[in-house]
């Protein structure tokens, strides 16, 4: 059976595609400390066995896997946790306190899943979703600090995308794994500008306020990476937070004047998409009209019904 496509960084990082949809949508991290590994988010149940193939092409031992730390319980992070574990002898699961409880009993994201993409998807999509036993759960408060074999790694809480996210700091490559709380940039799209970034509003957290509190603290590491798990290691962090944080702005903007608008979905949709389709112009991205919309399709789907959802709770408040 063939590889799933891997990228190796300094700093002992790899980045391995988890397969899912499409190639080069979704990743997950293998880091090495010593003679221990870990990975930093790990699919769906689907991206394991590939996963798996990965340690076996390399020599390293399931034994060898310490942990295993999904940024939030989002089922294209951590779907594919608790099959993973169980194949990972010595892992133990590193996780935010408001995920941990899901991930011990996977029922509420079964159930969460099935009401945005329906039930009869979720197999084709996600495999099967088992539970993590407690006793292998770490639950990482904010400011926490992991000994990774002497790489020390700091959890930071990271609201903004979802209350559930946390991204991790490794001092050792001065880079931080985002999750979903950077963005997302998909390396087609890269251009004579750099990389494209834009939010991730998917149901059902999206919160600006905490995203830029978040983007602050963020700011404060100056990291000189941050590895996107959509998708893949990104440079130039200054920059790229001012277009995210332009992006978020926008998607409010956007999000308000179609909030009363008959077909109010299908008009944020399009203003979304519109709107991405000037960016990517704007950067001479390589790609054409058709060619961005089928890239961004499922993201610009998902990313409508975060904000419908936001709209909601802003006239609830």
């Amino acid at each position: 059976m063939k590889h799933p496509q891997t990228i190796d960084y300094a700093h002992h990082v790899s980045c391995i595609d988890t397969e899912q949809q499409r190639p080069g949508l979704a990743c997950c991290y293998l880091m090495r400390s010593g003679d221990r590994y870990a990975f930093v988010e790990c699919g769906t149940s689907l991206s394991v066995p590939g996963l798996l193939r990965v340690l076996e092409q390399r020599g390293i031992g399931v034994e060898q896997v310490a942990y295993v730390m999904p940024t939030h319980v989002h089922l294209d992070h951590a779907g594919g946790a608790g099959l993973l574990m169980s194949r990972l002898p010595n892992a133990q699961l590193v996780i935010h306190p408001r995920g941990a409880r899901h991930m011990i009993d996977p029922s509420k994201l079964i159930e969460g899943a099935a009401a945005v993409y329906g039930a009869d998807q979720i197999p084709a999509m996600y495999g099967q979703i088992l539970p993590v036993a407690e006793q292998r759960v770490i639950v990482a408060e904010d400011n926490f600090r992991l000994d990774f074999s002497g790489r020390e790694l700091l959890f930071l809480d990271a609201p903004g995308h979802a209350r559930h996210h946390y991204a991790i700091w490794d001092a050792a490559s001065r880079g931080l794994f985002s999750g979903d709380v950077f963005g997302l940039s998909y390396r087609e799209a890269d251009g004579p500008q750099g990389p494209y970034l834009f939010p991730t509003t998917t149901p059902v957290q999206f919160e600006p306020e905490a995203w830029a509190r978040t983007l602050d603290r963020f700011a404060q590491l100056d990291p000189a990476y941050v590895y996107l798990t959509h998708y893949g290691r990104v440079g130039n962090v200054p920059k790229l937070a001012h277009e995210l944080r332009r992006g978020i702005a926008s998607y409010e903007r956007l999000a308000r004047h179609h909030a009363a608008a008959p077909e109010r979905h299908a008009r944020i949709k399009e203003a979304i998409t519109s709107h991405a389709l000037a960016e990517l112009r704007a950067m001479n991205a390589p790609l054409s009209e058709q060619q961005a919309r089928a890239l961004l399709e499922f993201d610009m789907e998902l990313n409508a019904q975060g904000l419908e959802v936001w709209l909601d709770k802003q006239k609830a408040a």
